[in-house]
């Protein structure tokens, strides 16, 4: 049953065409519904006539103004055949109702009085007879009532379509923008992610090239540090394999960004020192204060600090000593990463690479603020600060205490 409403509505024109023979049907049962003595003369020409006054119906949204204009000249069939077919009158209120649904609001008023000023003139000038006697004036208030309703409906419809384009569209702009938005979020994160995967293999790569440097140098005389050494190079060349192709994976555009392993935070700062102190370069570790919950983010912004200010010394301090120093407070948290090395050399006048300028932008997204430069004794400092805002108050966060890790 539901089929046969679309197949209509895929095809008005044929729609239009069962209507005209639905008036006709319709002129038919009123003709035979009535007293005899109210029957046309001849009831085929009758409903030949009928189905003239209804054939408009049938051009009303191929051809409207032709239909508007062959509507008025039906009005002179009442005069030639002493009689006026129903269909004639449902013919003015569909025509009147379609130009007002479809047809912007000038249009639709000049069809509306296209249509109905004749029917005034008609009535004042040229009163129908029938069984119902009704003065001039009354016939015009009756006809023009009808044409008012007709036109409400259609403008009330036209109202309603136009606003539900206007819903659609609405809603068609709203998917299109929210689609960027979630492409633009996807294509933040993935880079995002290949700048912490390059923070990751930029680091692993340092520790190796320190590592095969320094088993080249104790080969001889320490095989066994050397073993070590050369073991420790092949544990981190794998895992910078891993995160080389989790890198490429992310980079690549066609396909779903690659998971990822848990990233680091603050319990993992511990293994990072031990395993640059491996690398040769001794560094202590301190924590004052107590950390608390701290968001994820934060946690992993620490981390990378810490590591990149590492790697940088592991680049560039030569024989030297680091210490990391974390603070937390009820207000701030610090990091503070200091080496006593050479410093960098006259060839690179700025040791901050890509790392810590994309450290700077993390820190700055907590509203904290990231300061790097040389040491006036030597060496360079790395010192952040985070606000602690976000965070309850925590009455043991005010007990300052140390931790030393050699």
């Amino acid at each position: 049953m539901t089929e046969f409403p679309h197949w209509l509505r895929q095809r008005p024109l044929t729609a239009d065409v069962l209507s005209v023979g639905g008036l006709v049907l319709l002129e038919v049962v009123f003709t035979l519904l009535a007293p005899r003595d109210l029957w046309p003369r001849q009831l085929p020409v009758a409903i030949g006539w009928s189905l003239v006054c209804a054939a408009p119906v049938a051009i009303r949204r191929v051809a409207p103004w032709l239909a508007v204009g062959a509507t008025v000249l039906t009005l002179a069939l009442p005069a030639l055949l002493g009689y006026t077919p129903a269909a004639q009158s449902i013919t003015f209120v569909v025509l009147t109702y379609t130009m007002a649904a479809n047809r912007p609001t000038r249009p639709a008023i000049l069809a509306a009085v296209l249509l109905w000023l004749p029917v005034a003139l008609v009535n004042v000038f040229a009163p129908p007879t029938g069984v119902f006697e009704l003065t001039p004036a009354l016939l015009v208030l009756n006809n023009l009532l009808i044409g008012l309703v007709s036109f409400s409906v259609g403008r009330a419809v036209h109202a309603r379509r136009t606003s539900t384009e206007a819903l659609r569209e609405r809603a068609r702009v709203a998917e299109a923008n929210q689609r960027s938005l979630a492409e633009q979020a996807v294509a933040d994160e993935r880079r995002r992610i290949a700048r912490e995967l390059h923070d990751v293999v930029a680091h692993h790569v340092s520790v190796m090239g320190v590592l095969a440097t320094g088993a080249r140098r104790v080969l001889r005389r320490d095989p066994d540090a050397a073993d070590e050494a050369i073991a420790t190079i092949e544990d981190t060349s794998r895992s910078t394999l891993r995160e080389m192709r989790r890198l490429l994976d992310v980079l690549r555009t066609d396909e779903p960004a690659a998971e990822l392993a848990p990233q680091p935070g603050l319990a993992g700062i511990e293994t990072l020192v031990e395993q640059v102190r491996e690398a040769g370069l001794p560094v202590t570790l301190t924590v004052e204060g107590s950390p608390g919950p701290l968001e994820e983010g934060v946690t992993l912004t620490v981390y990378r600090i810490v590591q990149e200010a590492l790697t940088n010394a592991l680049k560039h301090a030569g024989p030297a000593t680091a210490q990391v120093t974390l603070t937390f407070s009820a207000v701030w948290l610090v990091v503070d990463v200091t080496d006593t090395g050479r410093g960098p050399g006259a060839d690179s006048p700025d040791r901050i690479g890509h790392g810590l300028v994309g450290m700077r932008e993390r820190v700055g997204l907590y509203g904290g603020s990231l300061r790097t430069g040389r040491l006036p004794g030597g060496g360079f400092r790395v010192y952040a600060t985070l606000p602690m805002e976000q965070l309850a108050p925590d009455p043991g966060a005010g007990a300052r205490h140390g931790r030393r890790v050699d």
